[in-house]
């Protein structure tokens, strides 16, 4: 057998497994969203069911305003971005390319955020968003991410790659920060930004704790608070709505993955920290 056949079909090998690891569960959401609540249980049944109930997903629906959710899982997710995106900017343009005092003991203390686990700040962060008046709304599921020591992390390292003979040939131009950020480094740095999105995006549309501490009403919830609904019937979970449900919320990221693949894995390809 050739090397050249090993080495092109040797690692398509070793994935196969762990993709077919990774597609079983969605698989199982899906067969499992259009079956009843019998087959679901039914140990004698096939992987698939007899009759497809694709009422399911109406049924699903109707136990929560998801259409309420969807948009505010928008909104939040969105805005949590576009938010960060600014932040993470100027603070890594700041870190890599400026020069003021305690730069490095500030770097430090962002990059701090990294080490902490969300959980560990959520008291601290509730009581910020208490005495913002900012309870119940959706501003209160954004405020405390627009900020991001891992975003501002990965930024300032792909700055510092970036050759400093464009900035002073910016300068020359008559280029203010803003205006060399703006024009020189994050053209340049895209690949970096797309990625972080990426992440940010996963994360906040998945987020579940935080929402449910600062919201009490259906009119400011999001998406996993609606699928946690489903799951806390008195009757036990109904797991064909449940998972209906889940594919109604990991659609979008499905779709939006599906539509913008290449650029993903080019994103994340050359967003490579030196």
């Amino acid at each position: 057998m050739k090397p050249s056949f090993l080495k092109k079909y040797g690692l398509h090998a070793i994935l196969l497994p762990a993709a077919l690891l990774w597609i079983g569960p969605l698989l199982w959401i899906l067969v499992t969203s259009v079956k009843t609540r019998v087959e679901v249980f039914d140990a004698s049944g096939g992987l698939f069911p007899e009759n497809f109930i694709w009422d399911n997903y109406p049924a699903a629906m109707s136990v929560a305003p998801f259409g309420t959710y969807m948009m505010n899982s928008f909104l939040v997710t969105g805005g949590i971005l576009v938010c960060q995106i600014v932040t993470i900017s100027l603070a890594a343009y700041a870190f890599a390319r400026l020069t003021f005092p305690f730069k490095n003991l500030i770097f430090s203390l962002f990059l701090l955020q990294i080490m902490f686990p969300i959980y560990a700040i959520f008291l601290t962060n509730f009581l910020t968003v208490r005495e913002l008046g900012l309870m119940n709304s959706l501003p209160a599921m954004i405020v405390p991410f627009v900020a991001s020591g891992y975003g501002t992390f990965m930024l300032r390292q792909a700055f510092r790659q970036v050759p400093t003979e464009l900035s002073d040939a910016a300068k020359l131009d008559g280029c203010g920060h803003l205006s060399t950020l703006w024009h020189v480094y994050l053209p340049l740095v895209r690949p970096t930004l797309i990625a972080f999105a990426i992440i940010s995006i996963v994360t906040h549309w998945n987020d579940y704790m935080w929402p449910l501490l600062v919201t009490n009403s259906e009119s400011v919830r999001t998406l996993p608070i609606g699928l946690g609904l489903l799951a806390k019937s008195d009757s036990g979970a109904d797991w064909t709505r449940l998972m209906a449900a889940t594919v109604i919320v990991i659609s979008p990221l499905l779709l939006l993955f599906v539509i913008f693949q290449r650029r993903f894995v080019d994103s994340f390809m050359h967003a490579g920290l030196k």
